[in-house]
């Protein structure tokens, strides 16, 4: 039998493997009225704000805010708001948000990377090896998917970003389980998303155009506010439990699900499906299959 600490973590495993599903298409309906920077900071920094009378619900310890603690939830909420989500938001302005999830699904596979220079020394073999080649190999299909788009260097731009977006979810992903806060786990959550949204605003300014904001798009501002109480707040708080009660391993492969919820919602809204996003989507998923089977 598993315990209730198992089994709520997971829940919000199963809880975060639908809700970030659909969040590719929320933020592709936001992105089209406001600044990808813009949107994704205030998003965030809005969602930390509704987490604070969270902090006082059964509160066992008093709150320590030392130098250290918010060293270190702003670099995990660099690594894993700033680049992994704000850079997502921004790809989005000219990737398709199915295309997006299938790219970002390959999150595990940069764990593994990334596990490869941790103190801890990942070991590779041939699955895992075979795996990320595989992975890759999604990525390339996704190209082919799309002959047309790959004269368009915004497009190949978007593209990279989202590899770097994996990037950095991933090892945000692996600080965030070594420097866990047991003392205090919503306070590292809403320090993470506050500091990470807080970068995306201080950078708008300087890559954004504000012009052409459409401030009251009653569809943007009902998917903002979507991303703001499912995609960061909850859902964050749902992550940072399941990290802390289950492999970091098992709790990324929720990557294996967003894809289809992404690509199916989509395709729904009138988002391309064909046959090479399918075999994109096969390559991947099976690449990341591979290698959490070579970790074992």
């Amino acid at each position: 039998m598993l315990g209730s600490n198992k089994r709520l973590a997971y829940g919000c495993y199963a809880f975060i493997a639908l809700v970030w599903g659909t969040t590719y298409l929320a933020i592709k309906v936001a992105v089209a009225a406001y600044p990808a920077f813009l949107m994704a900071g205030a998003r965030q920094v809005a969602a930390a704000l509704c987490m604070i009378p969270l902090l006082f619900i059964g509160a066992k310890k008093p709150l320590n805010l030392s130098g250290t603690l918010l060293g270190r939830n702003a670099i995990i909420g660099f690594l894993m708001i700033t680049i992994g989500n704000g850079v997502v938001s921004w790809a989005e302005q000219v990737v398709p948000s199915g295309v997006a999830a299938l790219v970002c699904s390959m999150m595990p596979i940069s764990v593994v990377l990334l596990g490869l220079f941790s103190r801890s020394r990942t070991a590779v073999n041939a699955l895992t090896i075979g795996g990320m080649a595989l992975g890759f190999a999604g990525v390339a299909v996704i190209f082919r998917a799309d002959v047309a788009a790959l004269s368009n260097p915004k497009y190949l731009t978007g593209i990279g970003g989202l590899l770097l977006a994996t990037f950095g979810w991933g090892g945000g992903s692996l600080l965030m389980k070594r420097w866990s806060n047991p003392a205090h786990p919503t306070l590292d959550v809403l320090l993470q998303v506050f500091f990470g949204g807080l970068f995306l605003l201080l950078l708008s300014p300087t890559f954004e155009s504000y012009s052409g904001i459409q401030w009251w798009n009653p569809q943007a501002l009902l998917c903002w506010a979507y991303l703001v109480i499912f995609g960061s707040m909850l859902a964050m708080l749902a992550y940072r439990y399941a990290l802390k009660h289950l492999p970091v391993s098992f709790v990324t492969s929720y990557a294996y699900i967003n894809p289809l919820v992404a690509v199916l919602l989509g395709t729904f809204f009138g988002e391309p499906l064909n046959i090479w996003t399918g075999l994109a989507f096969a390559c991947i998923i099976g690449g990341v299959a591979l290698v959490n089977r070579g970790k074992g």
